[in-house]
């Protein structure tokens, strides 16, 4: 397994979960000082960083690219792949579309979470679940790989827990098109976070590390170790990135972030 620290560009989200925010090339240098293998980028659209100068300050410090989220198509501009309105539906799929392409350029996916949406909003759940599997196949499609986010009931009224994560992607027909599991929301969601993922396991494509409180590993009362196993015993060899505020802030949420990766998951 490798760790990954999450940089978050959107003004939008700024005091979300995300331990750094706006600075990327200070975020980068202080990645490579606690010695993380990579980070994850939340911006605000594909034109936010260019290709070059991402390319550059990543090499300059050795880091990868996990993944790139596209949460900013919901925060800023309102978008979900299950709007009721077709043209919505649309703008939302060239949304996630251009960060597919921009994730390319370094191997990352993209990530679906909060463009998911809800079901209700002028649209029944079985009309609106058809809309986000057919999302999901069509930028599947499009993307050398996709990863797909349950999330709390309190973000979402689709899947909540992994299972529910597994049998949409049994209706999305695409291999290429993985799951999120994020330790915060499945400590809400699951019974038993370890044996959600053995249960899951071939389907699990990232890892979003997070306390039971969503402060950093070690800030709550989530236990590590049963899940570490767990994706050891199923195989997981991707990323396992901090999703997490900046408490107390951001350097020393990176730094309780690296002690807890190494103790657990290295």
């Amino acid at each position: 397994m490798k760790s990954a620290v999450t940089i978050s560009l959107v003004s939008e989200a700024r005091g979300g979960p995300f331990v750094f925010h706006d600075d990327l090339p200070a975020a980068c240098r202080t990645a490579k000082e606690l010695g993380f293998d990579a980070v994850e980028l939340f911006a605000p659209g594909p034109n936010a960083v260019a290709v070059s100068d991402l390319k550059a300050v990543l090499g300059d410090n050795g880091l990868s690219l996990a993944a790139v989220g596209t949460g900013a198509g919901w925060v800023k501009h309102k978008l979900t792949l299950t709007n009721a309105d077709a043209g919505g539906r649309r703008k939302a799929m060239d949304f996630v579309k251009s960060m597919i392409d921009f994730g390319a350029n370094f191997n990352a996916p993209a990530i679906i979470g909060s463009m998911q949406g809800r079901w209700g909003d002028g649209t029944d759940k079985a009309t609106a679940t058809g809309h986000l599997a057919e999302s999901l196949a069509e930028l599947g499609g499009h993307a050398a790989a996709l990863i797909y986010e349950p999330l709390n009931r309190y973000e979402t009224n689709f899947a909540t827990r992994l299972e529910e994560g597994v049998e949409l992607l049994k209706r999305v027909g695409r291999e290429n098109v993985k799951l999120l599991a994020d330790l915060f929301h499945m400590n809400i969601e699951e019974v038993n976070l370890a044996d959600a993922l053995k249960a899951t396991g071939r389907h699990v494509g990232h890892v979003h590390l997070a306390d039971s409180n969503r402060r950093p590993a070690g800030s709550g009362h989530t236990d590590f170790a049963p899940i570490a196993a767990a994706l050891k015993e199923i195989g997981y060899a991707g990323y396992v990135s901090a999703e997490a505020f900046p408490y107390p802030d951001s350097k020393a949420a990176a730094k309780a972030t690296i002690q807890a990766f190494r103790k657990h998951f290295a």
